[in-house]
């Protein structure tokens, strides 16, 4: 009888490279996240820089031999740094839905759904025919055109629900009725943004078909039904299991399971891993079952360590030297154009239609403008599947920088002009301010 050969362990060149690439991304994403967060800018602003410092813009351009040592090309080696940051992106998505506020959109549900709904159609249409224009200088070579274009819509109609709240709390506007009705618009566009994006990714691997466009729409519907019908009640077992123990360690392990759980179900469907890590946070957040305390643990594993390594590694995938080049340059000039525009045309035409002044739709804008986070996360997916190519993924990650860097400015100037207690119910009369939600991701 002959047994099977053992599994070759990890070679000792390739844990030392491991090891140096995770330490070093994560001590310059740690500082460089902490300088932002001092300067009065996103931490991710700072993450997403350690890895341009360290990848080919910077590193690679001015020392190649030491960059060609720490990030070897040898795709086995950046396939265990990606795989790091893979489980940390999904269970970042995790965790934001599961301390997303959905009671805000029942509270506000009509504007909410106006401000959301224009905000996604009017930048998803405007970047669609963008990427129709932008073919020749940003479509990667074997990218289907139309892919391509729908990709791009996506990737500039979605809002950044963490870097949105975390500005919001900054600024003390979090139990304002903008800042909700901003967070509670957020919620609607990120459901929506990851259905979407799970729709594209499936045809841009599957091929762009009649039937394969069915299933693509078919199969997230499906996810969420069986997420809602079966997995709501045995994740409501497990977690009141779980909270039979005075400890929190039974808790995260039953919320890491479900995220990782929901993303292989739907990567085995051939859509996106991180539309089942959030439909699997979602199920935590809407169980009643949740102790948001017992989640610390994890929340801070995945916000200190997994996430700064993960932008990180965004970071590296960035070639800033392509902007040298004036057909990329103006491409990307354009794209951040449609983006903000669409954005704030969007937001602001919802927020009019809702009978809201002008200040407060101009600082509803800015709040959805912000892509952070949740843009950076389509374009490291939009690169692994092909549908981008380098100088699309630097393009797509500087919208998500600036439009970031934009909402601090825009919501304090707009804000300072609206008396507090003297924001509007859609249709008139003032309204009472509800007690400041809970602290989002």
């Amino acid at each position: 009888m002959t047994t099977a050969a053992p599994v070759p362990v990890l070679t000792h060149d390739a844990l030392l490279v491991l090891l140096l690439q995770l330490g070093l991304l994560l001590l310059l994403a740690v500082c460089l996240g902490q300088l932002a967060a001092r300067l009065r800018m996103p931490a991710i602003v700072g993450e997403l820089l350690a890895g341009v410092l360290v990848g080919p813009s910077v590193l690679g351009h001015l020392l190649p031999g030491v960059a060609g040592r720490l990030l070897p090309e040898r795709p086995a080696q950046m396939h265990l740094l990606d795989a790091v940051g893979q489980l940390g992106v999904l269970l970042l998505v995790g965790v934001t839905g599961t301390e997303l506020k959905y009671d805000l959109v029942r509270r506000r549900r009509a504007t909410a759904l106006r401000v959301s709904l224009a905000g996604l159609v009017l930048p998803l249409g405007l970047g669609t025919a963008t990427g129709c224009l932008l073919t020749g200088p940003l479509l990667p070579a074997g990218s289907d055109p139309t892919v391509f274009a729908l990709f791009l819509g996506v990737a500039l109609c979605v809002s950044a629900i963490p870097v949105i709240a975390k500005t919001l709390m900054d600024m003390d506007l979090l139990h304002r009725e903008v800042g909700q009705l901003t967070l509670a618009s957020g919620v609607i566009d990120d459901v929506v943004g990851w259905f979407l994006l799970s729709v594209v990714s499936a045809m841009a691997t599957a091929g762009l078909t009649a039937g394969r466009l069915a299933a693509s729409l078919l199969y997230p519907a499906c996810v969420v039904l069986l997420a809602l019908l079966v997995g709501r009640p045995l994740v409501r077992r497990a977690l009141r299991a779980a909270g039979r123990s005075p400890e929190p360690g039974p808790a995260v392990a039953v919320a890491a399971l479900t995220v990782l759980l929901g993303a292989a179900c739907t990567h085995a469907l051939g859509l996106e891993a991180v539309f089942g890590a959030f439909v699997g946070g979602v199920l935590l957040g809407t169980s009643g079952r949740l102790e948001p305390e017992r989640l610390a643990p994890l929340r801070t594993t995945v916000l200190a360590v997994l996430a700064p390594v993960y932008f990180a590694t965004a970071g590296l995938r960035m070639d800033l030297t392509a902007l040298a080049r004036p057909e990329v340059l103006g491409a990307a000039c354009a794209v951040l154009a449609v983006a903000v525009l669409g954005k704030f045309a969007g937001a602001y035409a919802g927020a009019k239609l809702s009978r809201l002044t002008g200040w407060e739709a101009l600082a509803l804008g800015a709040g959805m403008n912000s892509r952070g986070v949740i843009e950076v996360i389509v374009a490291m997916t939009g690169l692994r599947l092909g549908i981008l190519g380098p100088e699309a993924y630097t393009v797509v990650v500087l919208v998500a920088i600036v439009t970031s860097l934009m909402a601090p400015p825009i919501l304090r100037a707009a804000m300072a002009r609206v008396e507090e207690g003297q924001e509007r119910e859609p249709g008139g009369g003032t309204l009472g301010l509800a007690p400041p939600p809970a602290a989002t991701v």
